[in-house]
């Protein structure tokens, strides 16, 4: 494993888990490790059990068999509010921003929990806000009027709000322009920088070998490769081999 984490324990650890929709089996054994402020990769095809993994991780999928654990404490079937204010925030693939509400009140969605002052609330916003200009200069505009890479924003930073230690990205950039795909990978790195970990499903390879230290490469549900990002070039075969592309 990278040397990331190797010092140490890692931030999440999943080991072995067994998910089923109904009957249908779909992951069959995932294992994968995040260490403390480290970028890794998740990549595979569509429906190969990128997304699944995040949700059992987030505790919206709830495994069968294996454990997922945070900061060495086991938290396989922990409800997904809980494990949001121990410090993993999520971004869904569909963003869920409250499309009615502003800006702004979209982001204090994020700050109503117990123990955070209003100073604080206010130092939080105002971070937001300086990571994220167009944010501020929206932040009375109504979220459902964004453009779709505002409202990525937008769904990025809500779950800052929660002073995340990891950060789950379904997808980030699936229909954005390429300049806005640029603000993401600005955005993961800002996060990287913060020592804020990120666990990344994504199907631009190129940003995640960039964003990322490490990448995992799914397939019908079970991790087949492992490697660092800076052994893989976008052209390698084993890209090829698990994505097609």
């Amino acid at each position: 494993m990278s040397s990331a984490y190797a010092a140490g324990q890692p931030l999440v650890r999943v080991e072995d888990i067994h998910t089923y929709y109904g009957k249908s089996h779909i992951l069959h054994g995932v294992s994968l490790e995040i260490g403390t402020g480290e970028v890794v990769g998740l990549l595979g095809r569509n429906g190969v059990g990128k997304s699944t993994t995040l949700k059992a991780i987030m505790g919206l999928v709830r495994p069968s068999r294996g454990e997922v654990r945070f900061e060495g404490q086991a938290i396989t079937g922990v409800p997904a509010h809980r494990l949001a204010r121990l410090g993993i925030g999520y971004v869904p693939e569909d963003r869920r921003v409250f499309r009615l509400l502003s800006v702004s009140e979209n982001l204090r969605t994020g700050l109503d929990r117990q123990g955070v002052s209003k100073v604080r609330k206010t130092e939080l916003l105002d971070k937001v806000y300086e990571y994220f200009p167009v944010l501020a200069e929206r932040r009375h505009q109504a979220g459902g009027t964004l453009s779709g890479g505002e409202q990525q924003m937008l769904a990025i930073a809500r779950a800052m709000m929660l002073e995340p230690k990891i950060v789950l990205l379904d997808e980030p950039t699936e229909g954005l322009m390429p300049r806005m795909v640029g603000e993401i990978r600005r955005i993961i790195d800002m996060l990287h920088r913060d020592n804020v970990a990120v666990l990344l499903v994504e199907q631009n390879v190129p940003l995640t070998l960039e964003a990322g230290q490490r990448v995992y490469f799914i397939e019908k549900g079970v991790v087949r490769h492992h490697a660092l990002t800076s052994e893989l070039r976008v052209n390698d075969a084993v890209i090829h081999q698990y994505l097609g592309v």
